[in-house]
């Protein structure tokens, strides 16, 4: 009933195939999985990093105090550079950085009032976001997300230094 070791030589053939292709799989999902996630940490991280900046108060030429909303521009300002700058250098297109100072509970980021008083509170949000990414690897780029972005933010207060 056994056939004869001539005629399973295909078999294995086959067998590996069907192996190396499910390994081969495997090990792809894993180092695009890893190389995701790597750059989605650090596209967080320089978003955290951002939004940290604008804690800092920042001087004006020429003042001795800045007023509130120049103080907050300028901290807005301060918070995209630095996330831009730790960003710097890992993409073939640079992420876009958006930073906004924004009414605390609110979407209002046109004209936000901050003061010093609890209801007055504002908050920095920091984004960055790396389009591209699915080209990053040959051939096989459906498994990469075609944009990755990190997002932070930070309470702030209109109190002067």
């Amino acid at each position: 009933m056994r056939g004869t070791p001539g005629a399973q030589r295909g078999v294995y053939a086959i067998e590996f195939a069907f192996v190396f292709l499910a390994f081969f799989g495997l090990v792809y999902a894993t180092l695009c999985y890893g190389i995701a996630l790597t750059l989605r940490m650090g596209l967080q991280h320089a978003a955290e990093e951002g939004a940290r900046a604008a804690l800092r108060y920042q001087k004006v030429a020429g003042t001795a105090v800045p007023l509130p909303q120049q103080q907050l521009q300028l901290r807005r300002a301060q918070a995209a550079a630095v996330a831009a700058s730790r960003v710097n250098g890992w993409f073939a297109t640079a992420p876009v950085v958006v930073a906004q100072i924004c009414q605390s509970g609110t979407d209002d980021c046109a004209t936000p009032t901050c003061g010093a008083e609890w209801a007055q509170r504002c908050q920095i949000r920091v984004t960055v976001t790396a389009s591209g990414i699915d080209r990053m690897l040959p051939s096989m780029n459906f498994a990469m997300p075609a944009t990755l972005a990190g997002q932070a933010s930070m309470l702030l207060d209109g109190r002067t230094p």
